[in-house]
């Protein structure tokens, strides 16, 4: 059965962006269904996000509707802020019903930019999925070596790809662009497929 991700936007941005279509549409082209969806300040026209507690209901609410819909195993995960708050529904002993296969996360924000002391990972221990990080090796919200500490410290659960050059969404400053962002999705589409594999 074909496996479905729900993908929400980050903070500054919408499902309607062109990066959230080209991730959606390509992922599809790759054999995962993609469902996207926009948080409440966003459909509002607001640009300051929800507060934790409303990013997290509307996650919540808008998984238990493709849930009631799907086939197939269903995985959760956003670009930065809509992967975060993906990641704090998962920790929640009632989160998601049913518990998602596996997590992705395009541009994990561990922290603001310049400021590597607020981090925002606590949760991160109590998420007992599968995870996968795609990381930016000049994207401000997190180091590599700090990712790299981070999913050490997480053990088997979590998969750390660096893109080397990149970004905060990935994207690197190279001829090869359109190469390395089409190996990202190429990558997302094979960890899925493996972590379907996989389930118990």
């Amino acid at each position: 059965m074909t496996p479905t991700l729900v993908l929400a936007p980050g903070a500054g941005a919408g499902q309607n962006h062109p990066w959230m279509i080209a991730v959606a549409q390509g992922l599809e082209s790759r054999g995962i269904h993609v469902v996207t969806f926009d948080f409440p300040y966003r459909t509002a026209g607001r640009s300051v996000p929800d507060k934790p507690a409303v990013l997290e209901k509307t996650w919540s609410e808008k998984w238990g509707e493709v849930a009631a819909e799907a086939r197939g195993p269903m995985f959760a995960g956003g670009k930065s802020m809509g992967g975060r708050i993906a990641s704090q529904v998962a920790a929640l002993q009632d989160g998601f019903h049913p518990m998602p296969a596996g997590l992705v996360f395009f541009g994990y924000p561990l922290h603001p930019p310049g400021k590597p002391e607020q981090r925002r990972d606590k949760h991160l221990p109590s998420v007992n999925v599968p995870m996968m990080f795609f990381q930016g090796s000049r994207d401000p919200f997190a180091s590599p070596d700090e990712m790299r500490g981070l999913t050490s410290s997480l053990g088997d659960r979590a998969t750390l790809e660096i893109i080397e050059g990149g970004d905060h969404s990935l994207t690197v400053r190279t001829k090869q662009k359109d190469a390395v962002f089409a190996r990202v999705l190429d990558q997302t589409a094979a960890w899925i497929t493996k972590a379907t594999g996989h389930r118990p």
